[in-house]
């Protein structure tokens, strides 16, 4: 059975990508939409941000008709700032709009936004139905076990957003106190998904990594979907791999590493596209070590790529590291 958001028809078993700041920008988008990700969101975005008309929250809205379906996620601690943001967003026509009450880094949750709602499940309540009010696109939301493990609370918030107008709820794993470190848990995302009340896709999130984890997973979780986050960092092919076990129970090869090299170049090229020159190549060197991860004495070319800015010296590079490596790595 299909599972929908609205009227977004995501398949039998969704895999979605993970709003990631500085990572889920289109170019990475665009790598992982090749390898069959089924759900798509932005690097998440301020709504103080776009109402500013501030030139990074602007940039983030960027979406092109390849990446659908895709979702513009947004986080805030103004109720009135997230309603005009949700405004903003609508007007160019993503798929959907989704809610971050999950990041728990400092600079968002201390500022009352992020994972820090779920120290105030009556305001997250208020906030993502002014959210819902705002628009007429389907209304998604991510978010956390609770704040720490004392307050584990995402069954009660579950329940009430989707009372509320919510059309999907993304679980990571873990709380808040925890940031990303230890296990992720995902027993609690399965009682959400047994309760009888909740009707709408339930989606986990945290620690997923191989294809065989993703199936075991979804069986002994029950989710409706997954999202990839980490795993996904020069690993596009991730996607791939997990929707080739689930339809094959076989674990496909890993990618090969003239095939790593072009994704790493159609990255490269893309993100050179999309953020000018100077900006594209210095935004891509946090994702060299990614894609050439287990190579063999990478480090000589790792520091060679991330000193150079000429794209053709960088492509030339690209080329050298084939030709080494190609022959030892047969």
């Amino acid at each position: 059975m299909s599972v929908k958001i609205g009227n977004i028809d995501l398949g039998e078993f969704p895999l979605l990508l993970a709003p990631m700041e500085d990572v889920s920008d289109p170019p990475f988008r665009y790598v992982c939409k090749q390898n069959g990700v089924d759900l798509m969101y932005t690097e998440f975005i301020s709504s103080e941000g776009l109402i500013r008309d501030a030139a990074k929250s602007v940039q983030k809205l960027d979406i092109f008709e390849y990446e659908r379906p895709i979702g513009i996620q947004i986080f805030g601690s103004d109720i009135g700032s997230m309603r005009e943001a949700t405004e903003i967003a609508t007007k160019v026509h993503p798929d959907l709009i989704d809610i971050n009450y999950g990041c728990p880094v400092k600079q968002v949750a201390c500022r009352g936004a992020g994972a820090s709602l779920l120290q105030d499940l009556d305001k997250m309540v208020a906030m993502t139905k002014a959210v819902v009010d705002a628009t007429d696109l389907p209304v998604t939301v991510k978010t956390r076990l609770g704040w720490d493990d004392n307050t584990k609370n995402v069954y009660e918030a579950a329940e009430r957003l989707q009372d509320i107008g919510i059309q999907a709820l993304t679980i990571h794993g873990r709380t808040r106190a925890q940031m990303y470190k230890g296990d992720a848990d995902w027993t609690l995302i399965r009682e959400i998904k047994r309760n009888p009340r909740i009707k709408i896709p339930i989606f986990g999130n945290g620690d997923i990594d191989s294809a065989a984890k993703a199936a075991n997973w979804r069986l002994e979780y029950e989710v409706d979907g997954i999202m990839i986050g980490r795993a996904s960092i020069g690993y596009p092919w991730i996607f791939r791999e997990i929707k080739h076990f689930f339809r094959t129970g076989e674990v496909l090869p890993g990618p090969s590493l003239a095939e790593r090299i072009e994704v790493c170049r159609t990255h490269l090229d893309k993100s050179v596209e999309w953020k000018g020159l100077r900006t594209g190549i210095f935004e891509m060197r946090r994702h060299y070590s990614n894609y050439f991860k287990g190579i063999p004495d990478f480090k000589e070319y790792r520091m060679k790529l991330v000193s150079l800015d000429n794209l053709d010296d960088i492509h030339s590079v690209l080329q050298e590291i084939s030709q080494k490596f190609e022959t030892e790595l047969v």
